[in-house]
């Protein structure tokens, strides 16, 4: 199993240790990504990979790398500490150069045969919109099935979480790598994003956007053609 880690923060915190944990349990391939250290340049918001294409944009060189891993992974985990009750900048940032990727622009085939996770965690509250951050990106991807896991660990750092939580975290990821590897290769979209995909192949057969119009007609999702099994 391939999976790619992209961590909405550069220091090994509790939500790094949670998202390890994880994805050592899996046993798989991991590439990894820390925000903002591996990527750090604001959207302009030109507009220009919604109008004319990704590769125009001005950082595209600079997300290559994040672009390979994700498309080549089998699983995708996206962590986030709670800043004020969301996602880090650093993560909202790269999933705002992700916008064209969207279903109502040009997703990417393979999204719809991942797995991907959601994980935040927080000294208190904020877990739940701070995993959502992430999660609807993933969703307007295609990801076929996402998981989320928000935990709040009392504690600063991951030496000051007790050990009684830390030992419900061992349990919880466990059983969520179980399922993740019982599904490997077997995930198909579900109905919400199977109606909202059709929603959007309706849509492109008079696409305003001669970009995205152009992409779904080569595909062949205007007329039927879908991006699973």
């Amino acid at each position: 199993m391939k999976i790619t880690m992209i961590h909405g923060q550069s220091h090994k915190g509790s939500t790094y240790q949670i998202a390890h944990q994880l994805a050592q349990k899996l046993n798989g391939e991991i590439t990894e990504f820390f925000l903002p250290k591996d990527f750090s340049s604001f959207c302009v918001g030109c507009n220009t990979c919604f109008m004319k294409g990704e590769h125009l944009c001005p950082h595209f060189s600079q997300l290559d790398s994040f672009t390979k891993a994700m498309d080549e992974a089998d699983l995708l985990i996206l962590s986030s500490p709670v800043y004020v009750y969301h996602a880090t900048a650093g993560m909202k940032n790269l999933l705002d150069h992700y916008g064209y990727r969207w279903m109502v622009h040009r997703p990417e085939a393979r999204m719809f045969q991942k797995q991907a996770v959601c994980i935040a965690t927080a000294a208190g509250a904020g877990m739940k919109s701070t995993n959502r951050d992430m999660a609807d990106s993933l969703f307007f991807w295609g990801v076929a099935k996402i998981y989320r896991y928000g935990v709040g660990v009392a504690a600063i750092n991951w030496a000051g979480v007790k050990e009684k939580k830390k030992h419900i975290i061992d349990i919880k990821t466990t059983k969520l790598a179980k399922q993740i590897t019982k599904r490997n290769g077997k995930v198909k979209p579900g109905l919400k994003t199977r109606l909202f995909f059709w929603m959007m192949s309706l849509m492109h057969k008079k696409s305003w956007n001669e970009a995205d119009g152009t992409y779904w007609k080569e595909k062949g999702w205007i007329r039927g053609k879908r991006p699973w099994k």
